[in-house]
């Protein structure tokens, strides 16, 4: 074979490698072509859970150091007094000692390393109320309401929000200016503080306390209180 025709056979070789090298059978192109689609997918996949857990959150429990698990109290009961002297507006200088028997069942728990980790607790207080200094001389009802209990990790301070609705009866006078109109006299209450907590079973409460009584336009007119002060609780939990 002389040199021209020894070129032309490996240039047709060379051009039937670089063709079996382009192509392959349609069994392993389906393969890989099924391999680049997987690999696609779970880099998808990755990159969404990775999106979930920064900002939606993860539904594993946080643990607590030296617990299994955050489970705040399920019930309480709490015994509360405030100081109320009345405000914006009052139609007479008032004085009000404000006493509570409450009980509190939870409603709820925010288990997340933010500051809203803590538990929500709906409420049923009595209220028996004497009046140092008004027209009237008592008040006594009783108020439904909401409490939310912030819950820092590893702290024993547990600041809380509260309020809530009611109705009550007080001893009206309404032949004095400035009197109730009548006895049955609706309520609203809300407070903010701060628990202690001192064990597994006793907390102390510090706070403060806004006090709504109305009869909602039952009369004309309708005078009615707006009272703020201190308060103070010792609360049993199980």
């Amino acid at each position: 074979m002389d040199e021209r025709a020894r070129s032309r056979s490996h240039r047709f070789h060379a051009i039937g490698t670089a063709r079996r090298l382009c192509y392959c059978n349609p069994i392993e192109c389906s393969y890989r072509s099924a391999r680049m689609k997987h690999a696609r997918a779970s880099a998808v996949l990755l990159f969404l859970s990775n999106c979930f857990y920064l900002f939606g959150g993860t539904t594993e429990t946080l643990v607590e150091p030296g617990r299994s698990d955050f489970n705040p109290p399920r019930f309480e009961f709490a015994i509360e007094s405030a100081y109320l002297l009345g405000a914006i507006n009052a139609p007479a200088s008032y004085e009000i000692g404000a006493e509570f028997l409450t009980g509190r069942i939870r409603w709820g728990v925010v288990d997340r390393d933010t500051w809203l980790r803590g538990y929500n607790q709906f409420y049923v207080s009595a209220m028996a109320e004497p009046i140092f200094r008004g027209i009237e001389n008592y008040y006594f009802g009783f108020n439904l309401g909401f409490r939310y209990n912030f819950v820092p990790r590893g702290s024993r301070f547990v600041p809380y929000i509260s309020g809530g609705v009611g109705g009550g009866w007080i001893d009206s006078h309404a032949n004095i200016t400035g009197g109730q109109g009548q006895d049955f006299t609706f309520n609203i209450l809300s407070a903010a503080g701060i628990s202690y907590i001192v064990n597994d079973h006793w907390k102390l409460d510090v706070g403060a306390l806004y006090q709504h009584l109305s009869n909602g336009g039952q009369t004309d007119p309708n005078p009615s209180l707006n009272l703020f002060g201190p308060q103070a609780g010792l609360t049993y939990s199980f």
